[in-house]
């Protein structure tokens, strides 16, 4: 295979992978040092997180092909991208808290289900609980209800067990 050829390859790989995947994240990690990087690698690979370094003249290309060029400012200098297919809210939890660690982990930008999102909008959606917190709240949300209609329930049970009594 050409040099040519595995360029357009790569291009190709990137692209797919930023349109399939639910939440991309873009990171300058100049000034990590290799024990940190590695720790960051294996904390992103155990939630299913795909951590890969490009280079930007590729990443743009591939941006190009799939419609996402408002991502290219960001792809300048030492860039690392995360892409994750199945959970929206780990590579950027992950990032956020590692880069709050070491001051050296720069986030720039992220794809989110297909939109680019800034810094700003990664750090937020960093904040967001997990998956299964989000689940836990949502089943509390609506047990609530239930657990009050039992609990009236109950009550006017015992009120006439006493009338009667």
């Amino acid at each position: 295979m050409s040099v040519l050829e595995q360029k357009q390859q790569v291009v190709s790989d990137i692209a797919t992978k930023l349109r399939e995947s639910k939440s991309t994240i873009v990171v300058d990690y100049r000034g990590l040092n290799v024990a940190e990087v590695t720790e960051l690698r294996k904390q992103l690979r155990e939630a299913g997180v795909e951590f890969k370094v490009y280079k930007n003249s590729l990443a743009r290309r591939a941006t190009a092909e799939a419609e996402l060029t408002d991502l290219d400012a960001n792809l300048v200098g030492p860039t690392a991208i995360a892409f994750s297919v199945d959970d929206v809210i780990a590579p950027a939890k992950i990032l956020n808290e590692f880069a709050k660690k070491h001051d050296a982990l720069e986030l720039k930008a992220g794809v989110i289900e297909g939109r680019v999102a800034s810094v700003e909008e990664v750090k937020a959606l960093a904040e967001l609980p997990s998956r299964e917190g989000l689940l836990s709240m949502l089943a509390n949300v609506l047990q609530a209800p239930m657990r009050g209609l039992a609990l009236v329930t109950k009550a006017v049970a015992e009120q006439k067990e006493e009338q009667g009594a």
